[in-house]
């Protein structure tokens, strides 16, 4: 049962959707295509304003944050991508923070953003991190959500549950695998993307110390206090922040945008609108 928990949350995160996918299908709402590197990148835009790149988390698509566009796009121009071999997005040669921050520095660019906030929860709070290195000219404040930016950095029991994220262990959770073949236009490659993504969770850097400490916007770092990354790798990585802030949640866990959706769009709101 424990190999299976994670493809559990995917499914309680799917369900959380439902309510909102009733009026407004989030992830299949005749969204837009931009061609990056050869790859077909699936987006959506919501609201007005400030626009406010919103990344999801590994394995999920825009479907996934369903529970927290309505909220953000009162505020915001939310822009929702899919990563590439997420959602309805194409497949890259391969997978890893790097790459996805540079796809999503190309979105930017395409749509000749001047400038954006970028919020983003686990590989996408990665990847929010990695884009404010990169892009110092367009980013303007960041959104880091259970985010861990070494492999060491989660708990012996989130190690332990990514060793048991196996080809086999998918082919048990036909719920995650449909969902996936329904949306993805290589749908007969999920072993590839698979693969792509258990080798981009192997390693050990994800952003490096200087990539951190050379961020010079604000960056609200948001955790619950049961998350699998260790409270003190959290710690590190906000005191390599120039201007960084910490939020910890209590009582919960990497699921926080699924149990306490509400409560954290009104964080983020009010860091980046102050």
């Amino acid at each position: 049962m424990q190999r299976l928990s994670y493809f559990l949350v995917l499914s309680l995160l799917l369900a959380a959707c439902e309510p909102h996918r009733k009026s407004v299908p989030y992830g299949s709402n005749q969204g837009k295509y931009l061609t990056i590197r050869n790859t077909r990148i699936y987006y959506e835009i919501y609201g007005k304003g400030t626009p406010l790149l919103l990344l999801h988390p590994g394995l999920g698509s825009i479907e996934h944050l369903a529970g927290m566009i309505p909220n953000l796009s009162e505020h915001f121009r939310v822009i929702v991508p899919d990563a590439p071999g997420h959602g309805r997005s194409g497949q890259a040669d391969s997978l890893s923070g790097e790459l996805l921050a540079d796809y999503c520095s190309d979105i930017i660019d395409q749509l000749q953003l001047d400038s954006a906030y970028v919020m983003g929860w686990s590989m996408g709070g990665n990847t929010a991190l990695l884009l404010a290195a990169k892009r110092p000219d367009k980013i303007r404040k960041v959104v880091s959500g259970a985010s861990n930016s070494k492999s060491s950095g989660l708990t012996d029991e989130g190690r332990a549950l990514l060793e048991q994220y196996t080809v086999e262990a998918v082919k048990e959770d036909q719920d995650w695998l449909q969902n996936y073949q329904r949306l993805n236009p290589q749908s007969d490659q999920w072993v590839k993307f698979w693969e792509d993504n258990q080798k981009m969770w192997k390693r050990e850097i994800k952003i490096s110390d200087d990539q951190l400490a050379g961020i010079d916007v604000p960056v609200l770092l948001i955790r619950g206090d049961r998350d699998m990354i260790k409270l003190d790798h959290s710690l590190n990585i906000y005191r390599l922040l120039r201007k960084g802030q910490l939020c910890i949640y209590p009582n919960v866990g990497h699921e926080m945008p699924d149990e306490k959706g509400e409560m954290l769009c009104r964080t983020v709101v009010d860091f980046l609108k102050e």
